[in-house]
């Protein structure tokens, strides 16, 4: 099975099947310079938990425990288990996002319950 890391997606690409997490495409960024392989829209969090979160590190804990619960049985599920597929057929996963904040992110939260799905099975 293959692992997953986390890349912004304002740095270089380094190899890997590269995924973008985001909901919306990073501003700025052309597709040649983003060379993204697949976009998970569906595996963001929801839009209304996206507003509520504002990118507020005060915030973080909260949003952490809301889009665990989307991950889980909401609208992300079906899109976390996709992901979790396409780490069984690559090795080098690379989950991509735009965040400004590399510590307080969706993406943090999503490599972190990935990876214990992965344990899990």
């Amino acid at each position: 099975m293959g692992s997953f890391r986390l890349l912004r997606a304002y740095e270089p690409a380094d190899g890997g099947y590269r995924i973008l997490v985001d909901r919306l495409w990073p501003r700025g960024l052309s597709k040649e310079r983003a060379a993204i392989d697949d976009w998970a829209k569906d595996v963001a969090p929801s839009p209304q938990l996206r507003v509520a979160f504002s990118h507020k590190a005060e915030r973080f804990t909260e949003f952490s425990d809301h889009y665990r619960q989307e991950l889980e049985v909401g609208s992300a599920a079906d899109g976390a288990e996709r992901l979790l597929e396409i780490a069984r057929t690559k090795d080098d996963v690379v989950l991509v996002y735009g965040a400004r904040d590399t510590v307080h992110n969706h993406a943090v939260v999503l490599i972190d319950f990935l990876a214990g799905a992965q344990q899990e099975s």
